[in-house]
């Protein structure tokens, strides 16, 4: 084979070994940013599940326009997008929930997470990584 061959074998292989580390760069963002999401709308659940119990009167088994009490569903305390406990404990009239997801977040280091103050007529998330 020529000079000529052998570079432009040389280019193709650069050029796609660049491709192959992209696309790894493209997915592991997508799913990093897919887990977020997820995390998002189960603190949202979460958060639906805990107004519910605060509507609901306590001879039924709720809170009686209370949080106090309330636990988060052990079906829902740990999902395929992370796990979710609740910071303190549950005042009267806010709880907060923090979602722990199983991607690592925009730090590179430690995994997505999310908090949500959940209050009587509001489901407010933040993100935290």
């Amino acid at each position: 084979m020529g000079q000529q061959q052998l570079l432009l074998i040389v280019i193709g292989v650069i050029i796609v070994g660049i491709a192959i580390v992209v696309g790894i760069n493209l997915a592991s963002t997508s799913a990093q940013s897919a887990n977020r999401d997820a995390v998002i709308a189960d603190l949202n659940n979460i958060g639906a599940f805990a107004q519910q119990y605060y509507r609901k009167p306590t001879s039924l088994g709720g809170g009686g326009n209370s949080f106090v009490g309330w636990t988060i569903p052990p079906s829902l305390a740990t999902t395929g997008n992370g796990t979710y406990s609740i910071s303190g404990e549950p005042q009267a009239n806010v709880v907060t929930i923090v979602g722990i997801g199983n991607e690592i977040g925009n730090d590179g280091e430690t995994k997505v997470k999310a908090t949500a103050v959940v209050t009587p007529t509001n489901i407010t998330v933040s993100i935290n990584n």
